[in-house]
């Protein structure tokens, strides 16, 4: 199965003003689409970042792959490699330190998406039978809350409404539960002062108090007020994510809090493992198989997290169903998936590139598709939509920190904030 086109389509799509350490979201997110397709006729679908110099890389690595075969993995992710080279071009600050390889990974994973895609269409079996069979019949994912505004500046407040306090944060909750069934509960902060954060927690704890609890500051915080809350939070949290920057503020925090540290921020690329683990900075792993390199990597990284016996989720940027598919088939075929997976499904609001009706919740979880490969298609009308949004938003990076000071010009995302 020879690999003939590529088609790499951007796309922009509505995106609710969400607070976190960087600023806020704008109004459009972006990502980008990407189609292979074969010399038997057959279409592999995958799904990354939309910001332009990525954009960039996707589309040049493409025509380097003309003329392989889907199954020649290696070979692509070196061609990609020697194209990418020592550039580092990652812009999506939430994620973590930018290095070389985690910029290769990213140009590699829809690809290898697709071609997984393609070989399981091929073979007629999902795609989680490739990586080694579903050990699950359904993905639990978790009501991901954020601080929000009614609405973008200028604009009519959208359906989730404003959430700025506690009493907002617990409504969002129910919304989300009710919606989707959730069963665990995240909210992103580092958007307010600790405190008021803490008091959020313990707003979820008393409306949910059977529900498991995370927060994730983004790293705002410095290590003695990680600590404090660590501490004040104790019995309440589930885990706790990246409070602060770096393995060893990380490690420092680990030691004194009561509850296990999880990180998508300072373990991002397997060289990050040895000291991680050397300081016991963490606890927990959230894997992304869009900077991991793809599925199969990211299988290779759940086995170590289940040698250095840390538990896993799963990190989520705001993305469409192809990556939700994906996410959904590894997350089926990992045994040690021990918490439920982040997604910013709910927030893109019923907006999809794929037709409707291969992927929902139930009870918060979303059942793991049967039909041969990822078990989504295209929808191409939305596609061209969704295109031509990208071409007239005017937005060709992710950039939460600039749309942020354009309403409040005093605003820094500098670290420690706290």
């Amino acid at each position: 199965m020879i690999i003939r086109q590529i088609h790499v389509t951007p796309v922009a799509f509505r995106d609710p003003p969400l607070l976190n350490a960087a600023g806020v979201h704008e109004p459009w997110a972006l990502r980008t689409i990407v189609e292979v397709v074969t010399d038997e006729g057959l279409t592999g679908l995958g799904e990354t970042y939309g910001d332009l110099e990525h954009l960039g890389k996707v589309r040049e690595t493409a025509q380097a792959l003309i003329g392989l075969d889907v199954h020649a993995l290696n070979t692509m992710y070196a061609r990609i490699a020697a194209i990418v080279g020592g550039t580092v071009h990652d812009l999506h600050g939430l994620t973590g330190a930018a290095t070389t390889e985690k910029s290769i990974d990213r140009v590699f994973s829809p690809f290898e998406v697709a071609c997984l895609d393609i070989r399981g269409k091929a073979a007629g079996v999902p795609v989680s039978d490739l990586l080694g069979g579903k050990v699950r019949d359904a993905v639990p994912y978790s009501a991901y809350l954020f601080y929000k505004w009614a609405g973008h500046p200028g604009e009519d407040p959208d359906r989730f409404g404003s959430a700025l306090d506690e009493a907002g944060i617990v409504e969002q909750a129910r919304l989300l539960i009710n919606e989707y069934g959730f069963q665990s509960i995240k909210l992103k902060g580092g958007v307010h002062p600790p405190d008021q954060e803490i008091a959020a927690i313990r707003a979820l704890h008393e409306a949910f108090p059977d529900t498991p609890l995370r927060l994730d500051p983004n790293a705002a915080w410095s290590v003695a007020t990680s600590i404090r809350v660590g501490r004040e939070l104790d019995g309440v949290l589930q885990y706790l994510e990246d409070p602060t920057s770096g393995i060893d503020g990380m490690a420092e925090v680990a030691a004194s809090v009561p509850m296990p540290l999880a990180t998508n921020m300072c373990v991002v690329t397997p060289e990050h493992f040895p000291p991680a683990m050397a300081s016991r900075a963490i606890g927990v792993l959230l894997l992304d198989h869009h900077y991991w390199g793809g599925l199969v990597r990211s299988s290779h990284i759940a086995a170590m997290c289940d040698a250095f016996g840390l538990g896993m989720s799963m990190h989520s940027n705001s993305h469409l169903g192809i990556s939700l598919a994906a996410m959904t088939h590894l997350g089926a075929a990992t045994p040690n998936l021990t918490f439920a997976c982040d997604t910013h499904t709910p927030w893109q609001d019923g907006q999809d590139v794929i037709q409707p009706g291969a992927l929902r919740f139930v009870n918060g979880a979303v059942p793991v598709p049967t039909t041969p490969g990822l078990g989504v298609e295209l929808d191409r009308d939305a596609l061209a939509v969704m295109n031509e949004q990208y071409e007239k938003c005017g937005i060709s990076s992710r950039d939460d920190t600039s749309y942020m000071q354009r309403f409040d010009p005093s605003f820094s995302p500098k670290k420690p904030r706290w």
